[in-house]
């Protein structure tokens, strides 16, 4: 298919050319009344134009044109909230968006804004993550690459997606829960504390760690932007 259009923009080109050196040569010889003048102008004008058009062509396919479609997947952060998982899978959307790749974002808080009768129970936390799947896995049938960030605390659930999918990418975002609860980004872990609220990962319903996940990246240890470097160097199979 490629060759295919490749071949026909070709044609076209050089049809476009021809006609142009066509009416060069007309309106040349209806000035002139030389066919030898109007000869000449045209073959300059062929000689000029193809180099030009060629280096056009050049610069358009390195710095205007869409970047080859990637390779689709699903790269699925997991870890405790307050890990790092969102503020990744952001970052690497606005990267990935900015090179011209189809991408999706899904992100725990995001997806239970739209179903909020959602529940914390492990049936029910397993039920929503492969629900979450399924989508992400039509999505990636689709061309689409697909960022999940969900704390996806069981290991059956999380291996249900990864079934579903053509490429699954986990990402074990292994922030510790002391530095978690540190940062305490939206106060849940004090009131998890409290008895505020009830199965909350780390503190009363456990986090079951990957037993073989793509990557795993602890941020505590690292910034975001070298954290980025790890995954982006991770997927330069796929882009």
């Amino acid at each position: 298919m490629k060759s295919f259009i490749n071949r026909r923009n070709c044609i076209t080109t050089l049809s476009w050319r021809f006609l142009g050196t066509v009416i060069t040569f007309t309106l040349v010889y209806a000035f002139t009344g030389r066919p030898d003048i109007a000869g000449i102008v045209s073959g300059v004008e062929i000689l000029i134009k193809l180099p030009l058009f060629a280096l056009y062509d050049r610069f358009r396919d390195r710095f205007l044109s869409r970047p080859a479609q990637a390779m689709p997947f699903v790269l699925w952060f997991t870890g405790l909230s307050g890990s790092g998982k969102s503020t990744l899978a952001d970052k690497l959307h606005s990267y990935l968006t900015t090179k011209g790749y189809r991408v999706a974002r899904l992100d725990g808080d995001t997806v239970r804004s739209i179903f909020p009768e959602t529940g914390f129970t492990r049936d029910e936390r397993n039920s929503h993550i492969k629900r979450v799947g399924y989508l992400a896995s039509i999505l990636e049938k689709n061309g689409v690459i697909v960022l999940s960030s969900f704390v996806s605390p069981y290991i059956e659930s999380r291996d249900f997606v990864r079934n579903l999918c053509h490429n699954f990418i986990e990402v074990y975002v292994a922030t510790s829960l002391e530095e978690c609860e540190r940062r305490d980004v939206k106060g849940l872990y004090g009131k998890a504390r409290a008895g505020q609220v009830k199965n909350f990962t780390g503190i009363d319903d456990p986090y079951e760690p990957p037993h073989r996940p793509e990557l795993i990246i602890n941020t505590k240890n690292r910034s975001i932007d070298e954290s980025m470097d790890t995954v982006i160097s991770y997927l330069r199979a796929y882009l």
